[in-house]
């Protein structure tokens, strides 16, 4: 029988209950138990996918094409579980199911309540989350809900774990409470008020958490601990401390080291090996301890909230990670990017220029590939990063003056990306579009796979085939390749089933190191491996910052 952990949060928001999630379920995981996550968002949207990244940080999207919560990335990324459409699912996902089946009739005419019908169905997706009656067999399912306690968004979701609880039994499931203990500098200590009242809000909706796990910028001292025990009847050993680090991957090591796993296996009576946490350890020590540093322009819009590029940031540290190096990554707003100024980038060993949506800020990654390209920086454009470096190869190598994106220039003369349906002619001319379409139903989502040129550097890091998940509408224009083939640009990977152009770059003589792919290759990084195309990234920068530094030894 599939046991289940649910993690709720108190007092404020982004504490980080997917961090907290996610390394218990690494812990469990090295415990030889098989383990999934489940996140609950309590929005009204039906998905993130439309959502702006200063709203809600990046969309994380999984194999079968769901766009979801960043948190599912974190997930990946510390167990093995691949997540799933069904590992994240909205308020809005819910009332549009239960509205659905009243409309079809299947609630045989009963009038439609928030209980049963709506934690029922919460319910539900919560079981086809966690795999029952598939045959995968989950020994435990920890299920995130969004949201802090108290607000009235996350009341349904709340109300069904509970029911769910009972249902379960007092050695199938288990909660864990995630709460805030300040700092009061003015009092010179920390401050256990808002946690006995995040704990009181939970009990009166009749949850009571086996476990609260203490979030603080220093270690809570037992005194702390006490009080907070004896005011939320929470056992003392249930009341664990996680202080701020320097590194995500030390968190597995902080909560087992207090007993977490322990305390969990008991309660749910699960009895298994103990717990290996020596490869994060190893990991840890590798992040603390990096053989050379580097630094990467990244060159981007929604550069005010580093959570717009999560996924992107982790893919670029466990790649250092392989490489032995310490990657610094500093944002570079696109917006304020022009050819006045984009000599800036000389002080970087490698460009990236990261996907997004609209025009604004184009032009500026425009001019940083273009640059990184005259410059012969290493340069890596990721969805829309790989859009405009064919825009810039298409203006100034092919000699196609006011060549665009109909993303961003609808009458551009020279459309060399567009939509697929866009494409009408030889010449490259194209057709209006249908302005009302679904923006949540547009979108090139999952995984594909592509065959890979031989003889590229695409090939020499992916080998044959490369298979990589997607999220853009927007695609290479198929009436220009040759044109941008001519101009020196390489097409080095087409995809199996539609001929769509997935990864783009420069011939090795021409330059050391400069890639474009439409797909996100963040999404399936991890700290273990890295991912070849990030990996091959930061070696690539590595050796242009020791070639720089031979120049300058050079010229001394």
């Amino acid at each position: 029988m599939t046991k289940f952990v649910f993690v709720t949060g108190g007092v404020v928001s982004s504490l980080g209950k997917g961090i907290a999630s996610a390394s218990l379920a690494a812990i469990l995981e090295s415990r030889g138990l098989k383990v999934t996550l489940i996140k609950l968002d309590p929005y009204l949207n039906v998905d993130p996918g439309t959502m702006s990244p200063f709203q809600h940080g990046e969309v994380f999207v999984t194999d079968d094409g769901a766009e979801t919560d960043l948190d599912l990335g974190h997930y990946e990324r510390f167990i093995t579980t691949r997540m799933k459409r069904s590992n994240n699912f909205t308020t809005g996902q819910i009332y549009k199911s239960v509205l659905e089946k009243e409309r079809r009739g299947d609630y045989l005419g009963k009038t439609v309540q928030v209980i049963p019908h709506v934690t029922n169905e919460i319910q539900d997706y919560v079981r086809r989350g966690a795999g029952i009656g598939s045959p995968e067999a989950i020994d435990v399912a920890i299920v995130e809900i969004g949201g802090t306690v108290g607000d009235i968004e996350s009341l349904p979701f709340l109300e069904a774990v509970r029911q769910m609880s009972l249902k379960l039994g007092p050695t199938n499931s288990a909660f864990v409470h995630l709460t805030y203990v300040p700092w009061i500098a003015a009092a010179g200590e920390l401050k256990t008020k808002p946690t006995q009242h995040t704990v009181q809000k939970l009990r009166e909706i009749g949850i009571q958490p086996d476990v609260l796990l203490c979030r603080a910028d220093r270690a809570v001292p037992d005194e702390e601990r006490e009080k907070m025990s004896l005011f939320t009847n929470v056992q003392l050993h249930g009341v664990i401390s996680m202080w701020d680090v320097d590194t995500i991957y030390k968190v597995p090591r902080i909560l087992h080291e207090q007993g977490l796993d322990e305390m969990i296996c008991m309660k749910l009576q699960l009895l298994t090996k103990p717990a290996d946490l020596k490869r994060w350890d190893r990991l840890v020590h590798e992040v603390e301890h990096p053989a050379q540093q580097l630094s990467i322009a990244m060159c981007g819009k929604y550069t005010d909230l580093s959570d717009s590029y999560k996924s992107l940031n982790e893919a670029l540290r466990h790649a250092g990670i392989q490489n032995h190096a310490r990657v610094n990554i500093e944002y570079v707003d696109s917006e304020t990017l022009n050819e006045g100024n984009v000599d800036q980038l000389s002080r970087f060993d490698a460009v990236l220029v990261p996907g997004g949506f609209g025009k604004r800020g184009v032009e500026g990654k425009i001019c940083a590939a273009r640059y990184a390209r005259e410059k012969r920086i290493p340069y890596l454009g990721i969805c829309l990063g790989m859009q405009v470096a064919t825009i810039e190869v298409a203006r100034h190598l092919a000699g196609l003056e006011g060549a665009n994106s109909t993303e961003f220039e609808p009458a551009t003369p020279h459309p060399v990306i567009a939509l697929i349906d866009e494409w009408q002619d030889r010449d490259g001319s194209i057709q209006k579009r249908d302005q009302g379409s679904d923006l949540g139903g547009t979108m090139r989502l999952g995984a594909q796979s592509s065959d890979v040129q031989r003889g590229t550097l695409a090939h020499q890091i992916y080998g044959d085939v490369v298979t990589e998940r997607h999220r853009h509408r927007y695609e290479a224009n198929e009436h220009y390749l040759d044109r941008l083939r001519q101009a020196g640009l390489v097409i080095s990977a087409i995809t199996q089933r539609d001929k769509l152009t997935e990864i783009v770059e420069l011939p090795r003589d021409v330059h050391p190191w400069f890639v474009g792919v439409q797909f996100h290759p963040e999404f399936k990084s991890t700290p273990w491996d890295g991912h070849p195309l990030f990996n091959s990234f930061i070696k690539a920068a590595l050796e242009h910052q020791a070639s720089a530094q031979a120049q300058l030894k050079a010229v001394a």
